[in-house]
C-alpha cells in the first residue's frame, strides 16, 4: 500500500538482526542531499506493512498544509519497516479491526479465528519454529484440563520467542536503571516461573478441596480462566521478545544507517519519530549513531513504550539527548492504558514485586514523561504549540486532551493521527514557527 498524502517519500526495511533492504536504503541515500530536512517514522507493533503504511498515510497528512507557509523548507518523508508484532485483539484507533467475527456469534469460533491470526503473525516475525507455533494454537483451541499441558505450553512459548542465555543477554544490553529487569524478565517468566505456577495452582486446588474433594474437577472449572492466562503468558512473552527486538534494529539497523545519511547528505537535518515499540527504536537509533555523525536535529516520542527514566543518569540511553540538536519530545497520555496498566503489569513478571502499579522505577515514557531529569521541562500540548518551545533536551508534553480515544486493552495508545501531533513534531523540529 502506497503513502500518498507526502512526496517524496520512501519505505525503509531492516530485518530483525537490523540490517536494511539495500535497494530502499540506496534510493534513499540517492537523493536526501535534495532536502532540508527527512522525517524518518517508525511504527511500533503491528501485523504487516499495509497497517504500518496507514498509519505513516494518516500522521503525515497534515505536513503538506503545515509547511505551506515555510517554502524554504524541502522535506522528504520516510516510513520505517521492521518485524513486529501486534495481536489481533489489540485495536488500533480510528483503524479497521483485523479480527474477523465468527458466524451467529460463536465464542468458540471467535477465539479460534483469533488464535489462528496471532499464530499467522507469529510465524512472520518470530520464524524458524513453526512446528512450536502450530502445538501452541492447538493447545489454546482445545483448552486440556491437565496441568502437564500448560507445562507444555510455557516450554513451547519459550522457544518459540527464543528465551535463554543469548537473549536474556540482548535484552540486558538495551536495559537501564528503569528497565534492569527487563533483561531477566522473559528468562524468568519462560524458564521455570510458568511450570512453578502451576504445579502450585494443582497443590493449592488439592489442599482446598481436601483428600474427599475432586481436584481434577475444580480445575476443570477453572480450566477457561487458566487458557486465558495461558494466552496472556504468549502476550506478554512476545512482548518481551518485541521490546528487544526494537532496542537492537535501532542500534545495529537504524543508527549506522544515519552515519551512512550523513556522509551523503551532511546538510540535511534528519527527524526521527516513533510510536510505542518504534519510539525505543529511534531512540535505541541514538546509541548507534556514530560520533561523527550531527544530523540529527529533532526526535518526537509518541506514546513511548519503554522505561520513562531511560535517559536519566545511568539509564540505559544517558546522554544520548546530547546527540540530537534539538530537543527529544515525549508526548505522552494518562488515557494510555497500555503503558498505564498494562506496562507495569508486564514488568512486574521479572519477578520485582515493587513493580507492580504506581511505582516510579516501572514507568512508561508514553504515560507520564521523563522522570528523573529534573532539568526537563514539562508542558501541556497547548502550551507546546504556543511560542518559547524549549530549543534542546528532554522535553515531556502531556498529549491526554488529544490522544483519548480508543477500546480496551490499550485505551489510546494508538490515538496519535491528530494534526496538533503534527505540528507538535514540526514545532520541535524547528520546521515551524
Amino acid at each position: 500500500m502506497a503513502v500518498k498524502s507526502v512526496q517524496p517519500y520512501w519505505d525503509l526495511t531492516f530485518d530483525a538482526d537490523g540490517d536494511p533492504d539495500p535497494e530502499q536504503r540506496d534510493a534513499l541515500l540517492a537523493h536526501a542531499a535534495e532536502h532540508t530536512d527527512l522525517v524518518l517514522f517508525s511504527h511500533g507493533w503491528n501485523n504487516d506493512l499495509s497497517s504500518a503504511c496507514r498509519l505513516y498515510d494518516r500522521f503525515y497528512a497534515p505536513f503538506p498544509g503545515l509547511l505551506a507557509a515555510f517554502p524554504a523548507v524541502r522535506p522528504g518523508y520516510v516510513g520505517v519497516h521492521w518485524p513486529s508484532m501486534r495481536f489481533s485483539d489489540e485495536p488500533i484507533a480510528d483503524f479497521p479491526r483485523t479480527a474477523v467475527a465468527a458466524p451467529g456469534g460463536d465464542a468458540g469460533a471467535a477465539r479460534d479465528i483469533a488464535v489462528a491470526a496471532d499464530i499467522a503473525a507469529l510465524k512472520r516475525v518470530l520464524p524458524g519454529h513453526d512446528t512450536e507455533a502450530d502445538r501452541i494454537a492447538e493447545l489454546l483451541r482445545r483448552q486440556p484440563d491437565e496441568p502437564e499441558a500448560l507445562e507444555e505450553f510455557a516450554g513451547l512459548v519459550r522457544a518459540l520467542t527464543g528465551a535463554g542465555p543469548e537473549s536474556a543477554a540482548l535484552a540486558q544490553d538495551f536495559a537501564g536503571p528503569g528497565e534492569e529487569g527487563a533483561g531477566a524478565a522473559l528468562p524468568a517468566l519462560l524458564t521455570g516461573k510458568a511450570e512453578a505456577i502451576c504445579g502450585e495452582l494443582a497443590d493449592a486446588v488439592a489442599a482446598t478441596v481436601g483428600p474427599e474433594g475432586d481436584a481434577e474437577a475444580l480445575l476443570g472449572a477453572l480450566g477457561k480462566k487458566i487458557w486465558s492466562g495461558a494466552h496472556e503468558l504468549l502476550r506478554q512473552a512476545t512482548y518481551f521478545a518485541m521490546k528487544g527486538r526494537a532496542g537492537k534494529v535501532g542500534k545495529a539497523g537504524v543508527g549506522p544507517f544515519l552515519g551512512q545519511l550523513a556522509e551523503r547528505a551532511p546538510w540535511t537535518r534528519v527527524h526521527l519519530v516513533g510510536h510505542s515499540f518504534g519510539a525505543r527504536l529511534v531512540s535505541f537509533a541514538l546509541a548507534g549513531l556514530p560520533s561523527a555523525a550531527h544530523n540529527v536535529a529533532s526526535v518526537t516520542l509518541l506514546q513511548g513504550a519503554f522505561s520513562h527514566s531511560a535517559f536519566s543518569p545511568g539509564g540505559a540511553l544517558d546522554g544520548m539527548q546530547h546527540r540530537v540538536h534539538g530537543p527529544i519530545v515525549a508526548a505522552h497520555s494518562r488515557h494510555d492504558t497500555a503503558l498505564g496498566i498494562l506496562y507495569p503489569l508486564a514488568s512486574r513478571l521479572s519477578g520485582d514485586d515493587r513493580s507492580l502499579l504506581g511505582d516510579d522505577r516501572w514507568g512508561a515514557l508514553g504515560h507520564d514523561g521523563f522522570h528523573g531529569l529534573p532539568t526537563a521541562p514539562a508542558l501541556a500540548l497547548a502550551a507546546a504549540l504556543g511560542k518559547g518551545f524549549p530549543p534542546a533536551g528532554c522535553v515531556s508534553v502531556d498529549a491526554s486532551a488529544t490522544v483519548c480515544h480508543g477500546g480496551p486493552p490499550s485505551g489510546a495508545h494508538s490515538d496519535i493521527c491528530h494534526p496538533d501531533l503534527a505540528r507538535l513534531m514540526l514545532r520541535a523540529g524547528a520546521l515551524v514557527a
